[in-house]
């Protein structure tokens, strides 16, 4: 088996590419990796979508990546949420594309994608602006949308103990977006809070198989996004 650890976070994104799409866990606060996205917004990389449940908070984190610049397009369930300041700014001066989805539907077309799935049909947003140049289908009498699924370049996915061949166990529900998207990506990222020998995880816990990850970086005290907030930290 492949030693899929990596010393730093810096080593970890060092590939991410201009134009890149790149998933990014986290249910706000919940599984989200703020090491590795501050290592990305170091990196450089533009031209980024960026696929999340929301749009950041404050200026750290996903929201300092969007601040950065080098985000053109973000796929994302909740733009406006509390704390949000910095995408309101961009979407309305027209320096960010949005396409918002449901959440239910998000996970769908991400969880379809690294299935294998290319679309599938959802009663969810019929007769919404959301349904607008989609293909419809009626089923049963009853209306459906075709979604299409979701794959990455690239996942950033935090967890809470991993070891070196990429088998990753989450804190509760951090597990929220990391393990549909670890599937939907080419190259899977994972910060973890441990990473423990080989066999110290026991397999009935494990929720992400190490088949699915590319690389796993170790951070001992991740930051927390509401207390960075608080504090008012700007990133850089």
């Amino acid at each position: 088996m492949i030693d899929k650890e990596l010393p730093t976070v810096a080593e970890a994104v060092a590939d991410i590419f201009d134009g890149a799409t790149v998933m990014i866990g986290g249910f706000g606060e919940a599984g989200s990796p703020i090491e590795l996205i501050h290592a990305l917004i170091d990196q450089g990389a533009s031209g980024l979508t960026v696929v999340n449940n929301n749009a950041g908070s404050g200026e750290v984190g996903l929201a300092a990546l969007l601040k950065s610049g080098g985000v053109s397009k973000l796929i994302c369930s909740y733009p406006r949420t509390a704390g949000s300041r910095v995408f309101p700014d961009l979407y309305r001066s027209g320096r960010i594309e949005l396409e918002l989805v449901p959440q239910g539907t998000l996970s769908e077309r991400i969880r379809a994608g690294g299935a294998g799935i290319p679309a599938f049909f959802t009663p969810t947003a019929v007769g919404t602006p959301l349904q607008d140049g989609k293909e419809i289908r009626t089923f049963d009498g009853r209306d459906y949308v075709m979604e299409h699924g979701l794959t990455a370049d690239f996942a950033l996915v935090k967890c809470s103990r991993a070891d070196r061949h990429g088998n990753l166990v989450y804190n509760k529900t951090a597990r929220n977006f990391g393990p549909v998207m670890a599937t939907a990506a080419a190259t899977t990222i994972v910060q973890a809070s441990e990473i423990v020998d080989i066999g110290a995880l026991d397999p009935e816990v494990v929720v992400t198989p190490g088949i699915f990850v590319s690389r796993v970086v170790g951070v001992a005290k991740p930051a927390l996004e509401s207390e960075l907030v608080a504090r008012e930290v700007s990133y850089p």
